[in-house]
């Protein structure tokens, strides 16, 4: 696992989602599978999990199906026996689009599916 900074988001390598979806995809559940490791690792970290959207549909929609992806992979952490106190879910939508497919921009679906990812941060006492 890449080594975590304070506030610098993580790309969970194989989080991605499909289209309009928030369920956790089987080739997710090993790197998410690491990341609980690691949380077990290291009892003090605590993480932000940061889903986002490609930018198809509604800045609104979009928000919701980001926080829709984090919760999801929060509960699939917490369901391995992850403490919820110990990770925040966020979804940012389509505001942090890793390449140029923005709106009415045509893109392939496997650029698109770049966007639809989570990352984690370490979240540190400031």
């Amino acid at each position: 696992m890449e080594e975590a900074t304070c506030d610098k988001a993580i790309n969970l390598q194989n989080i991605n989602y499909d289209f309009d979806k928030t369920t956790i995809r089987e080739d997710a559940k090993p790197e998410l599978d690491k990341l609980y490791q690691f949380l077990a690792e290291n009892p003090i970290i605590k993480l932000e999990l940061s889903s986002h959207t490609d930018s198809r549909g509604s800045v609104d929609y979009n928000l919701k199906l980001s926080q829709g992806r984090a919760d999801s992979a929060v509960n699939y952490l917490v369901s391995k026996g992850l403490s919820r106190s110990r990770v925040i879910a966020k979804g940012y939508g389509e505001t942090k689009l890793l390449n140029e497919c923005k709106n009415d921009v045509n893109c392939s679906e496997e650029q698109h599916q770049h966007n639809r990812r989570t990352e984690f941060k370490v979240i540190c006492a400031k």
